[in-house]
C-alpha cells in the first residue's frame, strides 16, 4: 500500500514513520510511504502557499494553485487504478475517522494525504479530492498528526504487519459499539503500598469455555 503525504512541514513525519511497526512494514514492503513538500509546486520566489480569503476574516488559506498542481502530478504519476486510490484532505470539518474506514479504506492500493494548515484550504479543492477526513471533534494546528493517526490505523490492518493477526480481531471497536474486555499478565498478585490486586480466578482456571464467557461480559460499550 503506498501513502503520499503533501505537507508544508515535512519533517514532522521522519520519525514516526521510521520507528516500530510502520518501520517493519516498510522493510517488509508492505507499505510505501512518500512526503512531498508542497512549497515544490509554487511558482513565486517566496515559495507561498498561502494568501488573505476573499471577504475578509482572520488568518490565511492555503492556495488552490499548488494544491491542484500536486494533486495533478501525483495521479499522473501513479499507476494505480482511480477505483484503487483515495485522495483525503485533513480536516476539522470533515467526516469522523473510524475503525469501520479503517478497514474499508485498508483494501485500498494508494492514498494520498493533503495536510491542511492555517485556517483552512481554498473551498474549490472539494473539487479534486474524494474525501473530506477528521479525527475528533477538536482543532489541530495542522493535519500531519491526523495523517499519522489514519496511517497507523490503516497499517497494522494489512496482512503480514503484526505478528499475530489474531490481535486485531478482538480489540477495541473491532466489534461495533463495544469495547475489548480488561486483559490481564504476570504477577498474578501486584502488590502497591498495603493493597493486593489481584488476576480475576476465572483468568487463572484453565477452562477456555468460562474465560470466554468472562471476557464477553467484560466488553463495554463504546461512550
Amino acid at each position: 500500500m503506498k501513502f503520499q503525504i503533501l505537507s508544508i512541514f515535512p519533517n514532522i513525519f521522519d520519525s514516526y514513520l521510521n520507528e516500530s511497526i510502520l518501520k517493519r512494514a516498510q522493510a517488509k514492503k508492505i507499505v510505501q510511504f512518500k512526503i512531498h513538500n508542497l512549497r515544490d509546486w509554487t511558482k513565486d520566489k517566496h515559495r507561498s502557499v498561502d494568501d488573505a480569503p476573499y471577504g475578509g476574516g482572520a488568518g490565511m488559506l492555503m492556495k488552490i494553485e499548488p494544491l491542484y498542481a500536486a494533486l495533478r502530478d501525483l495521479k499522473k504519476a501513479s499507476r494505480v487504478k482511480p477505483a484503487k486510490r483515495k485522495i483525503i484532505l485533513l480536516s476539522a470539518a470533515g467526516e469522523k475517522w473510524n475503525q469501520g474506514k479503517a478497514k474499508k479504506y485498508s483494501k485500498l492500493e494508494e492514498i494520498i494525504f493533503i495536510c491542511g494548515r492555517y485556517e483552512g484550504v481554498d473551498a474549490r479543492l472539494k473539487n479534486f479530492i474524494d474525501e473530506e477526513i477528521s479525527v475528533g471533534d477538536y482543532v489541530l494546528t495542522g493535519g500531519e498528526l491526523p495523517a499519522m493517526t489514519i496511517i497507523d490505523s490503516l497499517v497494522r490492518l494489512l496482512p503480514g504487519v503484526l505478528g499475530n493477526r489474531e490481535s486485531i480481531i478482538e480489540e477495541s471497536h473491532s466489534e461495533v459499539g463495544l469495547n475489548e474486555y480488561p486483559q490481564y499478565t504476570r504477577p498474578e498478585i501486584f502488590i502497591a503500598g498495603r493493597k493486593k490486586y489481584k488476576v480475576p480466578p476465572v483468568m487463572l482456571s484453565g477452562d477456555p469455555k468460562k474465560i470466554k464467557a468472562w471476557q464477553k461480559k467484560q466488553q463495554t460499550k463504546i461512550k
